[in-house]
């Protein structure tokens, strides 16, 4: 059974930083992508950033670029996304997801196989 289990979200003021966790199990992580989505309230998902399966390479939404990390640990089955100088904006429920399809379509979440069950980012102004 696949789990993928998000942690480390909460309430922060704008301009901290958290950094969320999703950890995997039972699948062979090194061999998915692993990408973060969010979803704001009355807004459609969107994807945040996915990276390679030995972290070699990764994609960020523009909107994040320069403020949101994403990394993996393979050993560990655990990928972080590290974000700084959050913004009222970045308000959502963060979900990750596992995909084995290439780059062409790792920005889309129908392509990925796996998903968690969230995690709420709050961010104050």
């Amino acid at each position: 059974q696949v789990q993928l289990v998000e942690s480390g979200g909460g309430l922060v003021q704008a301009g901290g930083s958290l950094r969320l966790s999703c950890a995997a199990s039972g699948l062979p992580f090194s061999s998915y992508k692993m990408g973060w989505f969010r979803q704001a309230p009355g807004k459609v998902r969107e994807f945040v950033a996915v990276i390679s399966w030995i972290g070699d390479s990764t994609d960020y939404v523009d909107s994040v670029k320069g403020r949101f990390t994403l990394s993996r640990d393979n050993a560990k089955n655990t990928v972080y996304l590290q974000m700084n100088s959050l913004k009222p904006e970045d308000t959502a429920i963060y979900y990750c997801a596992a995909t084995q399809r290439g780059r062409a379509s790792w920005r889309q979440g129908t392509a990925y196989n796996y998903w968690g069950q969230g995690t709420q980012v709050t961010v104050s102004s």
